[in-house]
This record gives C-alpha cells, structure tokens and sequence, in this order.
C-alpha cells in the first residue's frame, strides 16, 4: 500500500512539482483494486523535450557511456515512461559483444518497470500516474498471431529484423545532436523512455517496481518456458541447462506446474544452493563426468526426462538438452538465446521417433494480457522474485553491473534511477 512505501518511492512520488491527484481503477479486462492517489508530474513535462541520463552502447565490445540525452514527447498511441528499477539481462549483453545485432548507437535494456508520465494523443491503455512495465515483446491484438490462441510473436515486434525505431520509423531520443536508436520497443537503459502503446502494461499500483521489472522479461520467459510452452505436467521429471536468472525462472515454474524430479545442469557449482532454494531436487556439473551430460541424464531418467530446457545460448548445450529428453515422448524448449547468423545441424532420426522440440518468445504469453496477472499472482505470493536478485545497483554502475553478470557473480542484478 502507498502508507508502506520505501524511503526511496516516497522520495520518487513527492518530489514532483505540479501534481495531479488521482485513483486507481478497474481497466480493461483486468480489475485492479482502488488504491489511494498517486502523484504525477506530467503537467510539467507533458508535450516538452525532457533532458536526463542514459547509457549510450556507441558500438560493440565497448562499455557503456552514461550521457546527457533529449527524449522527445510522445507521438499519437505513444507513451513517455519515467523508469524507475530495471534488470540486466544476459540478451542486453549478447548486443554488447555482438552476438545480436541492432542497430547503433542505441538505449538497450528491456527489462523494466516505471511509471507514465505522458501520453500522445490516442492512447486510451495507460494514463500518466500508472505504474507500467515496457514489453520488449508487444501486442497488438489485431495480427494474425495476436489472434492466434497459443502463438505470443506479434507481427509488430522489432525482435525478428531490429529497425532501432519506434513504429512510425523515427526515434524519440538523441545525443550529440544526432539520434540514438531504440531498442526493440524499450530501451530501459534511460530515466526516461518512449514506447509504443502496444508494448507497455500497466500493472498493480501497490506493486513493487524494483523487483516486478524481472517480470518484463527474465521471469516471465523462463516461467512462462516451463508451465506455458513445454506445458510441465505434474509427477513428470525435467532437467534444465544453466542456472542464471531464466534458468531459475524454468525451476519456479517446474516446481509450480508439479513436477517429481527437477535436474539442475551448470558448470559454476556456486548456483547448487540456490537452484535447489527454488525447487531443483538435483544438480548435476557435465565437467564432473567423462561422458556426455545427455548420457549421464539419460541413465539418471530410465532412458531420459520428460522435459529439457537449454536457458544457455549455445548450440551444443542445445543438442544436448535434446538428447536429454526421452526419445520417445520427451519435449525439449529452447529459451536461450542463440548465436546470430549461426546453424545447428542435427539428425532428424532425433525427433522421428516422438521427441519434440521447440522454442518461444516471452515463455509464449501474451504480453499485454499476460504481465497484470503475472504481477498480481507475485503480489499473491503465487512465486518468488527476491531470490532472484543478487545486487542492487545506483544506475550509473551499469558497467560494474554488467561485469558481475559476465563473471557469474549475479543472478540478477537490478539497477535503481
């Protein structure tokens, strides 16, 4: 409730100048509860150029540059978010060395959640004072997939072929004078951000915005992997390659969804502990053998599991978690992020006999749908997110951040503005 809140949200509601007042109220085909009024600022922002700090990604295998940006109003069915915590998310780092490609320079980050503070004209989702988190997958809900009961992969996303933009082609952010591109439909890495109204939820005013940002992407993709994509049943066994805060996320719902045996596979023993804290019933190191992981899970399984997710990237960590899976009726999910512009050769006697495998964005939800409940279900307590931060970090160590990340020092790290 807003009498509970921290020292730091206290002093972001109260230092506002012109202020609005106003309640919370049942939107859309997810009700929330009235809380008490929430402050805004946009009377004195609204419609202007806001000046503020974001980290610039100039070009790959540089760090971050903290800068001096403008971010633009909000164009018509636009809306101008003020962040206030996001995650650091291995994908932001597959940009920095070049594994994925966007366009540069670019605000990265999508893994947020903040409050609104303006909106362009047709905007009829959000208002200013809402608390949203950006959805770097959108939904539309007029596309074909959008329409679709069990695809997520809106025909309006930036993920397939990044363009940088928003969707009228342009950028609301620039530096130096010159623009700086976005960063498929967020750009969290920014006091302030722009996105298109098709990629932002508004959530539970009550919610704690410094730990529902993971729902923005990390949570939700390797949750959503176990009890929505693979559709995890209960009594089943699984196993799940790499431990970081998706893979963690994979072992949440594993353990939601019921399942007997939950296999943890990494090659850092340090995330033993906490894999097991969240449901993992073994966990196995592949360096601790002299044959191959698929093989050792195989004979620990009566010929394999159930279920098998590859939460890594990498293509022979791929191959694996599908041999893992039983050849006769086991499903294997891809969730790591691939290499770009690389092939996985396999032998198609793989799946003949019964085996499935398959992959999907967001842990297949509907974004705009799917985020309020998800917020509400951790608002119930349905699951835990604390554990999954390791470090809170002031903003502006983005950098430190990132190398704690790379280092296998954090599961999440989860910067503050």
């Amino acid at each position: 409730m807003w009498n509970q809140l921290t020292p730091q949200q206290t002093k972001f509601v109260c230092n506002f100048g012109p202020v609005h007042w106003r309640r919370e109220e049942a939107y859309g085909t997810h009700q929330f509860p009235a809380y008490p009024a929430v402050r805004t600022d946009s009377m004195s922002t609204a419609g202007k150029v806001i000046k503020c700090k974001a980290a610039v990604l100039w070009e790959p295998q540089k760090p971050f540059s903290i800068e001096d940006i403008e971010v633009a109003p909000p164009k018509a069915h636009e809306v101008r978010i003020k962040m206030v915590a996001t995650g650091v998310c291995r994908s932001d780092d597959h940009v920095v060395s070049g594994c994925l490609v966007t366009p540069l320079p670019a605000v990265l980050g999508h893994e947020g959640a903040g409050i609104v503070e303006s909106i362009g004209e047709g905007v009829t989702s959000v208002k200013p004072g809402d608390k949203v988190i950006p959805l770097f997958s959108p939904q539309c809900g007029k596309c074909k997939i959008c329409k679709h009961p069990e695809s997520n992969f809106c025909l309006q996303n930036d993920l397939k072929i990044p363009q940088g933009t928003l969707r009228d082609g342009t950028t609301r952010f620039s530096c130096r004078g010159k623009p700086v591109h976005n960063f498929i439909n967020t750009s969290t890495f920014s006091q302030y951000t722009v996105v298109d109204e098709i990629a932002v939820a508004r959530i539970d005013g009550a919610s704690p915005l410094e730990k529902v940002c993971l729902i923005g992407c990390g949570f939700s993709t390797g949750y959503g992997s176990a009890v929505k994509v693979a559709k995890v049943t209960p009594g089943s066994t699984c196993a799940v390659f790499g431990l970081g805060g998706v893979g963690l996320s994979v072992i949440i719902g594993c353990k939601t969804a019921g399942a007997s045996r939950i296999i943890a596979v990494d090659i850092n023993k340090d995330k033993f502990a906490k894999a097991k804290e969240l449901g993992a019933t073994e966990c196995v190191n592949p360096q601790d053998y002299n044959k191959p992981i698929h093989e050792v899970l195989q004979e620990m399984t009566d010929g394999g599991v159930d279920f098998s997710f590859e939460v890594i990237g990498r293509l022979d960590t791929m191959t694996s978690a599908l041999l893992s899976c039983h050849e006769a009726c086991g499903v294997s999910v891809i969730v790591g992020v691939p290499p770009n512009s690389q092939s996985l050769s396999m032998n198609p006697m793989l799946l003949l006999l019964g085996r499935t495998w398959k992959g999907a964005i967001f842990g297949g939800f509907k974004s705009k749908d799917s985020v309020p409940k998800l917020v509400s279900d951790f608002m119930a307590k349905k699951f835990p997110l604390e554990s999954l931060i390791t470090h809170v970090l002031p903003f502006e160590k983005i950098n430190e951040a990132f190398d704690l990340l790379r280092a296998g020092k954090s599961i999440r790290t989860v910067l503050t503005f």
